[in-house]
């Protein structure tokens, strides 16, 4: 009885533990982290390339952890801000039905001027860091990977 009390309360700290080292963000802080974030992933589905570059910082690297399912291998494959922006501009996931354009935003954790974002879309996660550069917040870096169930998942190799 005594472990199970004991293991309920390092649950419960455990819980607060994200609370009491991320700093607290405003309402108004919270919306300028996620706009960035909803620019990105708004912009890849709407094929708005003009949406998709204001959210990112030109220097942005991007990279994505491919795994081939049917041997365990992984690798990274990377791609810049111009490129994204490109890629978005030939019509990016503008092909993804309404419906299933999921595009979930969390913010992970803040801490002044940078941040963690995590993205659920469609077919893929995306973690994204964020620096507010000039009063603005940018994306810098985003590391993303296809989920295992999806249909993009099927196509790479």
């Amino acid at each position: 009885m005594a472990k199970m009390r004991i293991t309920i309360c390092f649950l419960a700290l455990l819980s607060l533990a994200p609370s009491l080292f991320a700093q607290n963000i405003s309402p108004e802080d919270e919306a300028a982290i996620k706009k960035p974030a909803l620019n990105y992933i708004e912009g890849w589905y709407e094929g708005d390339a003009a949406r998709m570059e204001s959210a990112l910082h030109p220097e942005l690297a991007k990279r994505a952890l491919i795994v081939d399912l049917s041997t365990g291998h992984s690798r990274l494959d990377s791609m810049s801000a111009m490129a994204l922006v490109q890629r978005t501009r030939a019509g990016g996931g503008s092909k993804t039905p309404k419906d299933k354009q999921q595009k979930d935003i969390t913010i992970l954790d803040r801490f002044n001027n940078a941040a963690i974002v995590k993205v659920i879309a469609s077919e893929w996660v995306d973690y994204l860091q964020e620096a507010k550069i000039n009063g603005e917040w940018k994306i810098v870096n985003v590391l993303w990977e296809i989920k295992p169930d999806s249909e993009l998942a099927k196509k790479v190799k």
